[in-house]
């Protein structure tokens, strides 16, 4: 209840962007209408047509997207429409006759009142056009509840957030649609030009729709904000724990984050192991089924190559695959991805071979697994027993000698004779390395503005277009700017021309930096400096003691590992050339 409450504010505050102005000349062009016959109707409709296109595209998945496109595009021909026929009442007339036909049916059902029902349903029809080009625009929290949707499938629950999101937006719209009618009404009566009022609206309606079909009601009118209302938005899903369940938690945890300290002695039966099927591929093995796994223990371990939570869970879960492999062990790693190009089967199957990963692994690119298990982070470790039932889990790093002595319990009560009861010392280097958590004060930051955090460059961050930004004179513990010619989009910051900049003042021993090269591939030079000199000795894995490295794939880097990590320290990296991706900072 209280998420619903949260998403109807959410709606609300929707009148404040600027990315609702588009929607403004539709609403407006029936302000000298009764608002009950005309108005209504028409929020009713966009209220609708909201909450159908956005679960649609909660669903996720190519079709929905290519679904979502053709009714966004039908919806701008149907409003280029309605702006033609406030230009031209010829056109008009004509346009409306089957409308008029059918209101004399419905005003005898509805109001009584003839044309009636004709204003009400063209209103209604107008209605759920404007909510189609308008579902693609909304701020934090409607973002919240489609990824949680997109993760667990879209809901009768999912559908009900929607909803309210809208009506919250609808209700902020009625009151401009009441305010703005009384304004257009008094304008009218004095001036007498109603008929240049309704070719103004036509052109302004008009100008809408163009603005909308080039895409500057995402991109421009988004710039000319500031960042006040997703900040209203951010403070009120931190204010009314958003966490909760009206969304999915996707979150890929830090070391013991959430153990489960129960005794080894008791392992109840938490569920049956779900259903393997829906991944779009199987690597290192043939499909894999819960009724071909009975007999044997079974460990799904969810996770993605670029986390570094999941990469430091590695070792162990390869050496429990080795160790425990001829004692009736099975390891299913289930790939759920984070990033876009996480989805890319190919960069999975590198990723797979570069990790030394030799176990089955599903790719779950739909979720359909991580659904099945109702999973939520990443990395996520269920225990299954020989008889399919699950009986332990653990997520987030960590407890790793718990876990295996689960492993051998569950091994002996399946009748495996000689099970170890030794722990292994699994051997880790580079990004794998378990973190310094006495050190670590540096949390996962995302570079793309969906879930950035903490930006500091002046102006803050410009979505999706190309902008010249100035890096910081100074930043706090946590803050972060960009200097150069960068592109900002959803989930990355793309080098849109020359050289480019990033700086972030952290504290931890490792810092972590995913980064991809590009859409054509090219190889990308850097370079990096820690408190303005090359990092020398503390130098990662992936540059040189100048700190020199070169962008190649799209993974996780490790640029920074200090063997002294108490202090802060300003870290900068400088792309040689255009094209650079930059996703995320992580830390270790």
């Amino acid at each position: 209840m209280l998420f619903l409450v949260l998403a109807y504010l959410g709606g609300v505050l929707t009148i404040l962007s600027p990315c609702i102005l588009p929607v403004l000349p539709f609403v407006f062009a029936r302000s000298d209408q009764p608002f009950l016959r005309s108005g209504l109707p028409l929020l009713l409709g966009m209220i609708a047509a909201f909450g159908a296109t956005a679960t649609l595209a909660a669903v996720g998945g190519g079709w929905a997207v290519q679904a979502n496109q053709y009714g966004r595009w039908a919806a701008i021909v149907l409003l280029a429409l309605f702006g033609a026929t406030l230009l031209f009442p010829q056109l008009s007339d004509r346009l409306t006759r089957p409308l008029v036909a059918a209101g004399g049916w419905l005003s005898q059902r509805a109001s009584g009142a003839e044309g009636g029902g004709a204003r009400m349903l063209s209103s209604f029809l107008l209605g759920i056009a404007t909510g189609m080009l308008w579902a693609p625009c909304a701020g934090p929290i409607l973002g919240l509840v489609l990824t949680g949707a997109a993760l667990q499938g879209a809901s009768v629950k999912t559908t009900i957030l929607l909803l309210a999101y809208a009506a919250g937006a609808a209700s902020s719209l009625a009151a401009a649609l009441l305010i703005g009618g009384r304004i257009f009404g008094a304008m009218k009566r004095s001036l007498g030009a109603s008929e240049w009022i309704r070719k103004l609206l036509g052109i302004a309606v008009l100008g809408g729709v163009v603005a909308i079909a080039l895409g500057l009601d995402t991109g421009i009118l988004a710039r000319l904000s500031s960042s006040r209302t997703n900040n209203v938005e951010q403070s009120l899903l931190g204010r009314f724990g958003a966490s909760g369940s009206g969304a999915a938690q996707l979150s890929a945890l830090p070391a013991d984050a959430a153990a489960d300290s129960r005794a080894i002695g008791d392992l109840p039966v938490e569920g049956e192991l779900p259903s393997l099927n829906g991944a779009v591929e199987w690597l290192n093995s043939p499909p894999l089924t819960a009724a071909g796994l009975r007999g044997k223990v079974v460990l799904v371990d969810f996770w993605t190559y670029s986390c570094i939570n999941c990469l430091r869970s590695l070792p162990y879960i390869r050496a429990w695959a080795d160790k425990y492999r001829d004692q009736g062990l099975v390891v299913i790693g289930v790939h759920a991805p984070e990033f876009a190009f996480e989805k890319n089967v190919a960069n999975v199957k590198t990723a797979v071979s570069d990790l030394g990963i030799t176990y089955p692994v599903a790719v779950d690119n739909d979720y359909a697994i991580w659904r099945a298990f109702n999973n939520q982070y990443w990395p996520a470790h269920y225990f299954i027993d020989a008889q399919g039932k699950i009986r332990y889990h653990h997520f987030g790093e960590g407890e790793y000698a718990q876990s295996e002595r689960v492993i051998q319990q569950l091994l002996a009560e399946a009748g495996h004779a000689g099970v170890t009861h030794d722990i292994v010392n699994a051997h880790a280097e580079g990004a794998q390395l378990q973190a310094d958590t006495a050190q670590m004060q540096s949390p996962e930051t995302y570079v793309g503005y969906a879930r950035a955090s903490d930006f500091s460059s002046e102006g803050g961050q410009v979505h999706d277009r190309a902008h010249a930004y100035v890096l910081p004179s100074s930043l706090a513990l946590n803050q972060w700017g960009l200097g150069g010619n960068w592109q900002v989009k959803g989930e990355k910051a793309v080098l849109d021309s020359g050289v480019g900049r990033i700086a972030y003042r952290f504290h931890a021993r490792d810092l972590h930096l995913v980064l991809g090269p590009g859409a054509q591939g090219k190889p990308v030079h850097f370079r990096i400096l820690i408190d303005g000199q090359p990092p020398g000795a503390d130098h990662g894995s992936d540059v040189d003691a100048q700190g020199e490295g070169t962008v190649t794939e799209e993974r996780l880097y490790q640029l920074i590992r200090q063997k002294d990590a108490s202090a802060d320290h300003l870290f900068e990296i400088e792309f040689l050339s255009p094209g650079a991706e930059a996703f995320a900072f992580t830390f270790g």
